[in-house]
């Protein structure tokens, strides 16, 4: 009998971590994960704080075999988590209690981490070939984390689901191009223009069958464009808002997010480079953002 009070215990320290870990490494999600019932929120916090393991994997270690080693690692946990076997690692333990608890596709975890194993298994300094191969990575990576939170909440919506789809690809977009100063002071070249993007702007270098994004004042106008297609999702999973069913609104709230992210580019001219877009949350005061966020959580928009 006494097993049981410590396991719980255990449980409610995991999914405390998993609640830090988005908080400290997500926090314009955390502040959305707040809206949701609360029931939801065990297996939202849990599936953002897998989100932010596998994303910060590259990003911890000075050796990318080392960042490629623990993503390999994770993709392996997922196995164990649904054979029922123990992990010792938070996140694990909050994941193997969401699954029991759930109906959750082991599909869409694997596809999440599959997808960061690709990138990282990209030749240094390679870039994506087209905006479509950007966007395949956007959905792999944010929009799986809304399919498992509607699934897991019990919402069986093809409408919801597409309109995750064009939020996550939204996200993803987005926050690579907040991310690209980031990942040009790490590796010295600019990683997620796509190579037809880039060619359209007069910015793309072909050597040795290698393609690379030059650093010039048409910068810029690459970022418009994948920016662009990031608003045009947008658009069309706000198209959708009035066939979505209620209770999944709360989970597509991440589209606030990214419309804040996106309006903070449009205000510095699309210069990632511009310290104002990672000023406080996505480049608005903290104040502001919840302000807005509430909002729009209370007209039951996204």
């Amino acid at each position: 009998m006494s097993a049981t009070p410590a396991a719980a215990s255990s449980l409610q320290a995991a999914l405390s971590y998993c609640v830090r870990q988005v908080r400290s490494y997500d926090y314009h999600h955390y502040l959305c994960l707040l809206h949701l019932p609360p029931p939801m929120r065990k297996a939202a916090f849990t599936f953002r704080a897998f989100n932010v393991e596998t994303a910060k994997a590259m990003d911890v270690v000075s050796d990318p075999k080392t960042g490629l080693m623990r993503l390999l690692w994770w993709k392996d946990v997922i196995d164990k988590v649904f054979a029922n076997k123990l992990v010792e690692h938070p996140v694990a333990q909050a994941l193997s209690s969401v699954v029991s608890d759930h109906k959750v596709s082991k599909h869409w975890l694997k596809r999440s981490v599959e997808a960061r194993i690709n990138d990282a298994n990209r030749d240094e300094g390679a870039i994506p070939e087209t905006s479509a191969e950007l966007e395949r990575y956007a959905e792999d990576t944010q929009s799986t984390i809304l399919y498992m939170t509607l699934q897991a909440a019990g919402i069986q919506s093809t409408v919801a689901d597409h309109a995750a789809s064009h939020i996550g690809k939204a996200t993803g977009l987005l926050l690579l191009l907040k991310a690209l100063p980031h990942h040009v002071n790490k590796q010295g070249v600019i990683p997620y223009i796509p190579a037809s993007v880039a060619e359209e702007c007069g910015l793309l270098t072909r050597e040795g069958g290698r393609s690379e994004v030059r650093m010039d004042d048409r910068l810029p106008d690459a970022v418009f464009k994948v920016a662009s297609v990031a608003e045009a999702h947008l658009h069309k999973a706000r198209d959708l808002a009035s066939s979505v069913p209620r209770e999944a609104i709360p989970v597509l709230l991440p589209a606030l997010p990214a419309q804040v992210l996106l309006d903070s580019l449009r205000r510095c001219e699309f210069n990632v480079f511009d310290s104002r877009v990672s000023r406080g949350v996505h480049g608005v005061s903290p104040l502001w953002y919840q302000l807005k966020l509430n909002w729009y959580a209370w007209r039951n928009k996204y």
